[in-house]
């Protein structure tokens, strides 16, 4: 199944953020599905609305800090967005943001971040129900305990996830996260719970890991808490890349036995993606598919549910990445429910 609405759009420059987020990667991939000549016909089988159910306080507790929460519904919840989408230099002027070009204000950031909670939350039930569900949305996995970070407010795997365990939903699960930059937010915020494991192949290089390891006190900075299964990829070792993560899916799979796994399903390591922060890993659209395929495979195959969120894709190609999967794998799931 797929989970995508109108309210599901996303575009920066509407809040006057000059970073390529634009809502043609969710609207021109389900425009391709529905040209689709198996998928297109048979839309009421495979596409859901955004239920919208409400993420409350107590939700995000389950993965931020108390202080932080209380910042996100105070006044100062616009001063935590303009550091979250790093919007000032470090003079203090606007970097990468003009207010004035701006259609709506910052502060709806945090209606679109629940939002995503929300389908999120939304395709995890719906995975454990029917196998597996890609949502048009999520995957803000630089959020902390504490803080924002990386354009995420919110974690929304970890949220998600825990909510569905407070429920009595699911026990054990996995976060597998194929985006180009390490998963930091999730693994720091998982760091000690058995119940959740992570693996995460990424940059070697580059942000987030270009940041100082401790701060002027000696604290850890905590993107270097290390995932369950970290599987850093180095400048020009794209050619190892899918040997690596088959690798360690299988160190992941040693680990514990899940009831679901949410696929952190990255478009930015493709070659033309637009941002300048994941110019160190290029795949092609060829190597992309393979990988999700592997990934997808790999899950069918120990009969693992899976949710499948968009996270990080940049620029007006990166819907391609998303496309290419779900017209292989959507009809084989159509077909089999026949």
């Amino acid at each position: 199944m797929v989970i995508y609405s109108g309210e599901d759009r996303l575009e920066l420059r509407e809040f006057g953020i000059q970073i390529p987020v634009y809502d043609s990667r969710a609207r021109r991939t389900f425009e391709r599905l529905l040209s689709h000549p198996l998928l297109g016909p048979r839309r009421e089988e495979w596409h859901l609305a955004h239920a919208g159910e409400p993420i409350g306080r107590e939700d995000l507790l389950r993965a931020h800090s108390p202080a932080y929460v209380a910042r996100l519904y105070s006044e100062g919840l616009e001063e935590e967005i303009i550091r979250t989408f790093e919007l000032r230099d470090r003079e203090g002027r606007p970097y990468r943001y003009e207010p004035a070009s701006a259609r709506r204000p910052l502060r709806e950031l945090l209606e679109q971040a629940l939002h995503m909670v929300s389908g999120t939350y939304q395709c995890g039930r719906q995975a454990l129900a029917g196998g597996f569900c890609y949502y048009f949305g999520g995957g803000t996995h630089h959020a902390q305990w504490d803080a924002g970070k990386g354009f995420c407010l919110l974690n929304d795997a970890v949220i998600a996830l825990r909510k569905l365990q407070a429920e009595g939903r699911l026990r054990n699960a996995w976060v597998i996260d194929l985006d180009a930059h390490k998963g930091d937010g999730t693994a720091a915020i998982t760091r000690g719970d058995s119940s959740i494991r992570t693996l995460s192949i990424h940059m070697a290089q580059g942000w987030p890991l270009d940041e100082p390891e401790h701060d002027a006190q000696g604290r850890l900075n905590p993107s270097f808490i290390p995932s369950d299964v970290d599987l850093p990829v180095g400048e020009g070792e794209e050619g190892r890349y899918l040997g690596l993560l088959a690798e360690g899916l299988e160190r992941l799979a040693a680990l514990s036995v899940p009831e679901l796994a949410v696929v952190v399903d990255g478009a930015d390591p493709y070659e033309h993606d637009e941002l300048p922060s994941t110019a160190l890993l290029r795949l092609s659209l060829a190597q992309l598919l393979s990988r999700d395929l592997l990934v997808y495979r790999f899950l069918q195959s120990r009969g693992v549910p899976s949710a499948w969120l968009m996270s990080g894709g940049y620029g007006e190609r990166s819907w391609e990445v998303y496309a290419q999967f779900l017209e292989r794998v959507l009809p084989e799931r159509t077909s089999q429910a026949m």
